[in-house]
């Protein structure tokens, strides 16, 4: 026969008890923004985007085994790092004409924007 230190012990009963009287109500969790407005102008990519565009096509035409986009990820982050202010200043001039483009772009929108209201 077993004794009591030898068996495993009951769980006990749980009841729900109701808020504790002065205790601040919770607050719900605010949901997570939408979409936001399909009409607003997107926002251009960044210099490092721009250069992956063009590293992607060469590093398919020197490696056409590699199929993971992974790898070609990797080994442009690499690629990227490795380069000097110089080389990447073509993609950074890139990446600014689109900005300003995208900020003139958010003028426009806003005043329409406005105007609709």
């Amino acid at each position: 026969m077993k004794t009591r230190s030898q068996t495993a012990p009951k769980p006990l009963k749980t009841v729900a008890l109701g808020p504790r009287p002065g205790s601040p109500k919770r607050r719900p969790r605010p949901k997570p923004a939408g979409k936001g407005d399909l009409r607003a102008p997107k926002k251009p990519p960044t210099a490092f985007f721009y250069f992956m565009e063009d590293f992607r096509k060469t590093y398919k035409q020197e490696n056409p085994s590699v199929k993971s986009m992974q790898e070609i990820g990797k080994a442009c982050g690499e690629k990227w790092n490795t380069m000097a202010f110089e080389e990447k200043v073509k993609y950074y001039d890139i990446a600014t004409e689109k900005r300003a483009e995208f900020e003139k772009a958010m003028v426009e929108y806003n005043k329409k924007k406005w105007r609709n209201v």
